[in-house]
């Protein structure tokens, strides 16, 4: 069993029962191929809880702080995780990014790049947008509805995989598709209520 599978059951015997979390639409994930997982970002436990609940082991990029620690720097890049530098553009996380997808693995996103404070969904950054276009991955987006309270309701609810063929041959930027997935992550929302 990988490190990625055994720290996956750890978390999620104990995330699952504590917030009682509820899986909608898991059958949305494609089983094979390139997939991008795309949620809103709400808690720093949302990559632990995407992570859980999806039936595909996830890649995530990481805030590049989170790797200033050697052994918790260790440990993210031994369970598919990788750092991105933010507030600018971080070519060596977008190689990386799409290295995992042309290998046909998972990528997770929070296009948000950082935590709601208000619950709301916000804007979402062109890097989603991005790796949408330049890999034929899935596009599946998924909505984390809380809040994060103990032994109270939590659902994450996957979404049909967006269909991105129009957006590709009419050469859609990256923030148009990426407005598009964030739209697609509130209507979830608003329809899982």
């Amino acid at each position: 069993m990988s490190l990625y599978r055994f720290a996956r059951s750890v978390v999620g015997a104990i995330l699952k029962p504590l917030y009682r979390i509820e899986i909608v639409g898991k059958e949305n994930v494609p089983k094979t191929g390139a997939v991008i997982i795309c949620s809103n970002h709400i808690s720093n436990l949302d990559p632990p809880v995407v992570g859980i609940t999806c039936p595909r082991d996830i890649y995530f990029m990481a805030k590049e702080e989170l790797f200033q620690n050697k052994m918790l720097g260790g440990l993210l890049l031994r369970i598919n995780a990788f750092p991105i530098k933010r507030g600018m553009k971080d070519r060596n996380a977008l190689r990386q990014g799409l290295a995992v997808l042309q290998e046909g693995n998972t990528l997770g996103l929070f296009p948000e790049g950082t935590r709601s404070k208000t619950g709301e969904v916000g804007e979402g950054l062109a890097g989603a947008g991005f790796f949408a276009l330049r890999s034929e991955a899935e596009i599946v987006p998924c909505a984390i509805i809380g809040p994060y309270q103990k032994l109270k309701s939590l659902k994450v609810v996957y979404g049909k995989p967006i269909k991105m063929d129009d957006l590709r041959e009419n050469k859609a930027s990256a923030k148009e598709v990426t407005e598009l997935i964030m739209s697609e992550i509130r209507e979830l929302i608003e329809k899982s209520k």
